[in-house]
């Protein structure tokens, strides 16, 4: 192989030229080129405000309303739970001074009616094996 030297080869010309001073004044032409105005500037913010504000509106919607409903108290209605509590730990109320206290329509509502059939009966009685341990306890 022939060994081949840059320094010493002939130069290939390239065929390009450029007028002289040519780089001198580019950047002033370009300059002149160039529109004398400033370009408006559009915050990104500003184009999207809405969108911001439509999202938070839905955001504070939605903790409002998960928020209303897990707090939400009825002072109409009190729950069975806690009634039956308060009269366990509350222990000194006898049943008369209970049965003073509510209404007609309140031990209306306590009345359960089970209309249990005497064959119904029966059978739960023979097929239950733990009978003896409800009747214990």
């Amino acid at each position: 192989m022939k060994e081949f030297k840059l320094d010493k080869e002939p130069k290939i010309n390239t065929g390009f030229t450029t007028p002289e001073a040519y780089f001198d004044s580019f950047s002033e032409s370009v300059l002149k080129q160039l529109p004398k105005s400033e370009p408006k500037v559009i915050l990104h913010f500003k184009t999207r405000k809405k969108w911001y504000y439509a999202m938070a509106a839905v955001l504070i919607l939605m903790l409002s309303i998960s928020l209303y409903i897990k707090y939400q108290t009825d002072s109409n209605e009190i729950d069975s739970e806690i009634l039956e509590d308060y009269i366990t730990y509350h222990s000194s109320i006898s049943e008369d001074e209970i049965v003073n206290l509510l209404e007609k329509e309140d031990l209306e509502k306590i009345k359960i009616d089970l209309k249990l059939k005497k064959e119904d009966l029966e059978e739960t009685l023979l097929n239950n094996t733990e009978l003896e341990q409800y009747l214990i306890n």
